[in-house]
């Protein structure tokens, strides 16, 4: 089973508050977020806001692009990566996202 991403922003949160030796009192405080809060989040078990991640982002003095990069490169499965691209943290594949099937006339006729 393919990992969720409340999960994978979970492991790298705590990773992130891990490395800087904080406690999840210090950041739940700076964030303005109960302490039980915070680890259902990083636990993987709650879904946090597009605020809610803002304000750990905040309390724990990264930008939120660099935590989604690094969650998009966790998520990332393993075999879609060149040893090189895997060990400079970079990705390997372009990402491409079909429209729905109603929007595609849509989308020619705005490029028309």
């Amino acid at each position: 089973m393919a990992m969720l991403l409340r999960e994978a922003l979970g492991d790298s949160l705590r990773r992130v508050r891990t490395q800087q030796g904080r406690t999840l009192r210090e950041v739940s405080t700076g964030a303005r977020v109960s302490l039980g809060y915070l680890s259902e989040v990083e636990r993987g078990q709650k879904e946090a806001s597009s605020e809610l991640l803002a304000a750990i982002c905040d309390a724990l003095d990264v930008e939120i692009a660099d935590l989604l990069l690094d969650v998009g490169n966790a998520m990332r499965p393993a075999e879609t990566m060149t040893p090189e691209v895997a060990e400079a943290g970079l990705t390997a594949t372009k990402v491409v996202i079909p429209a729905p099937a109603g929007r595609r006339d849509a989308t020619a006729l705005a490029a028309a």
